[in-house]
């Protein structure tokens, strides 16, 4: 494919260890593959994971204390830089851009991702600002060049809250790491998962409420009643002591493990028995993806959204009531009983690195080009968007 002539400019306001900065790297390594330049512009560089991203990308330090802070300077990079796209992955981060664009009244387009069920974080912040977001969507969205949502069930909910035409949000599926099939394969110092140990089911994430590991913890020792096994949980938060005594509390502390963050989770899944997903909501979980891309049964909460449609409504895994710790713990004893749900290959398609990175690059390419014709034909985004969506 030729090289493409323009940059990027992603936008995320830190770079932990989580979902969003994971595929923001896989993208970026996939697009400067492509000869797109890539600046990721963070408002703190104080983080141990850049190391994800491609060594061709800028990494533009805001200097700020905050996402709405940062504002000015990121009015400032946009006048200098100019990129051809600014392009955000995360809630507050997307308002900050279009925020950003309007101000600067800069050529660059704008373009937002929704990664989660923005009805259900706002119903549960605890914050001014995350119960005040469908307010500021519908005032702010309206002025992005695009957007875009990570499942079907992330789109329908945006439009229904920020009163959007659903027309208008692109629907992207996260690509999977196309080096996760190598890293699986990496050796994996921990006693439990040494040959001929028992079984280990997984769960991964942060330890958050959204995550609702207590239900998995609870599902898990009414499995140990009937199978002996282990839990695994990988991920940080600052549910962690409640799970600990909660785990005390069961008796369990032998038989599960909270081992924290980890840099390759994927030794772990290829070596476990079942992959479990307990979470309350979620926009689309890339953990599940890459589970059944591994191979790896799967027993997962019927969540909004994201679950249901990479498992094709429970043809290719397990799927159960949200907080039910008995239909959990049932969906994983079928597993461990020998009937576990295949995946066909065919399926997996969706939700690889070369899909994906083709439908960015569609989107960004038409909106590049269709600003000039915009500007003279006077058309808005919603119809601008919808041409890309047919």
């Amino acid at each position: 494919m030729a090289k493409i002539n323009f940059r990027v400019a992603l936008f995320l306001g830190n770079f932990g260890g989580g979902g969003i900065e994971r595929v923001t790297a896989r993208l970026s390594h996939q697009l400067v593959k492509l000869g797109i330049q890539i600046d990721l512009i963070l408002i703190d560089v104080d983080s141990t994971h850049l190391w994800q991203m491609p060594s061709e990308s800028r990494i533009i330090n805001l200097k700020s204390s905050g996402l709405f802070k940062s504002l000015p300077k990121l009015v400032r990079y946009l006048r200098q830089e100019r990129p051809s796209i600014l392009f955000a992955a995360d809630h507050f981060a997307n308002e900050v851009a279009i925020l950003a664009c309007s101000i600067a009244r800069v050529p660059t387009r704008v373009i937002v991702s929704e990664r989660n069920q923005l009805s259900k974080t706002a119903r549960n912040g605890s914050q001014l600002k995350a119960r005040l977001a469908p307010l500021l969507t519908k005032l702010l969205y309206p002025l992005a060049d695009g957007i875009l949502a990570v499942s079907h069930g992330v789109a329908k909910d945006l439009a229904h809250v920020a009163s959007l035409p659903l027309e208008k949000i692109e629907v992207i599926y996260n690509p999977v790491n196309p080096e996760m099939f190598v890293k699986a394969k990496e050796p994996l110092d921990h006693p439990w998962f040494a040959p001929g140990e028992l079984p280990v089911i997984l769960g991964v994430g942060k330890l958050e409420k959204q995550k609702d590991f207590p239900t998995l913890i609870r599902a898990f020792a009414k499995v140990q009643q009937h199978k002996p096994c282990r839990l695994v949980i990988l991920g940080w938060g600052p549910d962690r002591p409640k799970l600990e005594a909660l785990i005390q509390e069961l008796g369990l502390e032998d038989v599960v493990d909270l081992p924290g963050h980890v840099n390759n989770p994927y030794m772990f899944m290829a070596r476990s028995a079942v992959f479990a997903l307990s979470s309350v909501w979620e926009g689309l979980p890339n953990v599940l993806i890459e589970a059944i891309a591994l191979g790896i049964p799967v027993v997962s909460t019927d969540c909004e959204s994201g679950p249901r449609e990479i498992l094709a409504g429970g043809k290719y895994g397990y799927l159960t009531p949200v907080g039910d710790s008995e239909a959990l713990a049932e969906g994983i004893l079928q597993v461990l009983s020998g009937n576990p749900k295949t995946v066909d290959s065919n399926w997996l398609n969706q939700f690889d690195a070369e899909t994906a990175t083709q439908k960015y690059l569609k989107l960004f390419q038409f909106i590049q080009t269709k600003q000039d014709h915009q500007r003279l034909h006077g058309l808005k985004p919603d119809i601008i968007m919808s041409k890309v969506n047919s």
